[in-house]
């Protein structure tokens, strides 16, 4: 995809997903989770080339600049939209599908020092609120939300909402659609 495309579709993602947005100059110029993102795919792509330590010191720098710290390493998705941002730690071996949204204060991170998969995988459609850590090589299934502050350690089956500390499944109402826990109007 050009990259002009994909800005335009990152400013499109966070106007779908924050009501605050006015507009799309606003949005690319004030929004320090699209810069963390917009800069992390400069340094993925020389991470990609082997040319890891200008990637990390790429990535500490806008760490330093935005206050969100995604390693260069780290695979993700399309129309991937963090809001607010600050505090947010993306580790070396997460990967992270399409359509996913993250609050302030998450963590994707690691719970071992052995080498190899040591980060979560999070499925499409998949929203973390604020504080939340999902932590270890665990998969998070696409269209869950987990709510703020949670701490989530195990798998999660597709549509789940998890809440708590360690998450628990929280019960669906049966007379709710499960696509609207996943909808970016959804307040966790």
């Amino acid at each position: 995809m050009p990259v002009v495309a994909r800005f335009r579709e990152d400013i499109a993602a966070a106007k779908l997903r924050d009501p605050a947005a006015r507009s799309g100059v606003e949005i690319a110029l004030l929004y320090s989770g699209l810069h963390a993102i917009w800069a992390y795919r400069l340094w993925h792509a020389l991470w990609l080339r082997r040319w890891r330590f200008p990637a990390r010191a790429g990535a500490q720098l806008t760490r330093w600049l935005t206050g969100i710290e995604i390693h260069p390493g780290a695979t993700i998705g399309r129309r991937f939209f963090i809001d607010h941002g600050m505090g947010v730690v993306i580790g070396e071996t997460a990967e992270i599908g399409d359509d996913v949204m993250l609050y302030h204060g998450v963590t994707l991170g690691g719970r071992q020092r052995e080498g190899g998969k040591r980060h979560p995988t999070v499925e499409d459609g998949v929203t973390v609120g604020a504080g939340a850590k999902v932590l270890g090589p665990i998969r998070i299934g696409a269209g869950t939300a987990i709510g703020a502050n949670a701490v989530v350690t195990k798998d999660t089956e597709p549509d789940s909402v998890m809440i708590g500390v360690p998450a628990v499944p929280r019960k669906h109402p049966a007379d709710v659609d499960q696509r609207f826990f996943a909808d970016p109007e959804y307040e966790i």
